[in-house]
């Protein structure tokens, strides 16, 4: 027990958050903020940060500055034991895996980002990697160091074309989305990154840039250096329990989303409705999951929850990381806590404590 509470290290107040700093031994699965996530395919989501230095008003998770909702930031110090996790599910999914470098915030927050893409792309079983950004910290040296490191794509998370709407939706004046795509341009021509962009559809606010972001995507040629077929992945605005949702927003129904899509690819020419295999994506051997609803088991608490009214736990043979929900009086770290599981799914372990 002792040993596994090592790989938590309290750091600073960050944000009004408490940052944890996590390492070798502590679980790298099961925590939804930081860790491996595996969902039944070849892409395996790889979180090293949930710190976020954008505030985007339509955020899911409620990350950066404006945040209500979190109790606690984490960064995993130790990339290379997070890529020995990559590695043994990678093996599960019997080869040719894509390691995704995502997050509850800003995954170029990890200060050892550029060691994580060598150690993913040196593991076994994993055949592509690429990370996922909203781009305000981009450079192109930062861009060099990671096509040198084997970084294969970036998924670039811009909204907007015009420069006072990109700033509205990323919430900070600073932002400058005409200097990211001023490095994208340059990256494209000195490296060997590919580039797709993957903007959220907000109603109300950004329908009309969208056929902007695919004209220079085309004009650009992303994704063909992946071998895809698009170089735009548009993604679906959802209002979530602990995310944003600006004023006046109303999510669209699936079917309005998709007519969406097919009318923008009538205007045109391009395509946006794509099948997972022609981008790399399909099913694969899923990773066993050794606790399930119902189980009662006990657990140890290490350290501060993501969100209000969590803890950070682990089980006795820290082999899985736990969100403890449902607290309702003072815990300290290194208690044991006798817990039963209140959800699974995808690895991904909630449990509140019996006796609160």
């Amino acid at each position: 027990m002792e040993q596994c509470l090592r790989g938590v290290e309290k750091g600073p107040v960050v944000m009004g958050r408490r940052l944890l700093r996590l390492r070798r031994p502590f679980p790298m699965i099961g925590h939804i903020a930081f860790g491996v996530i595996e969902r039944g395919t070849n892409v395996i989501q790889v979180r090293p940060s949930t710190l976020c230095f954008h505030d985007c008003v339509f955020c899911s998770v409620d990350a950066g500055p404006s945040s209500t909702t979190r109790r606690a930031e984490y960064i995993v110090d130790d990339v290379e034991w997070l890529a020995e996790w990559v590695s043994e599910v990678a093996k599960v999914k019997r080869g040719g895996s894509e390691a995704l470098i995502d997050g509850v915030g800003e995954p170029l927050t990890n200060p050892r980002i550029i060691d994580l893409v060598k150690a993913l792309k040196s593991a076994p079983g994993v055949e592509r990697v690429a990370v996922e950004t909203h781009g305000g910290s981009l450079s192109l040296p930062l861009l060099k160091a990671l096509d040198r490191a084997g970084l294969d794509r970036v998924n670039l998370s811009i909204d907007a074309m015009d420069p006072d709407l990109a700033r509205k939706l990323v919430n900070a004046g600073w932002y400058d989305v005409n200097k990211i795509l001023s490095v994208v341009e340059r990256a494209l021509a000195e490296t060997d990154l590919d580039f797709v962009l993957t903007p959220v559809v907000v109603p109300g606010y950004n329908e009309g840039e969208l056929k902007k972001l695919i004209e220079w995507a085309k004009a650009h040629r992303l994704g063909e250096r992946s071998g895809w077929p698009t170089g735009v992945l548009i993604q679906k605005f959802e209002a979530h329990k602990f995310g944003r949702k600006p004023k006046g927003v109303r999510p669209w129904s699936w079917k309005r989303f998709y007519d969406f899509l097919r009318s923008l690819e009538r205007e045109t020419g391009y395509r946006l409705l794509v099948r997972p295999e022609e981008i790399g994506i399909r099913r694969a051997p899923r990773l066993q999951r050794p606790y399930r609803r119902g189980d009662v088991l006990e657990l140890i608490v290490v350290g501060e929850g993501w969100l209000r009214g969590e803890l950070l736990a682990v089980d006795s043979g820290c082999s899985r990381a736990f969100s403890l929900v449902g607290v309702r009086r003072p815990i300290s770290s290194g208690a044991l806590v006798k817990g039963v599981v209140k959800e699974d799914e995808n690895n991904i372990y909630l449990a509140s404590p019996l006796n609160g």
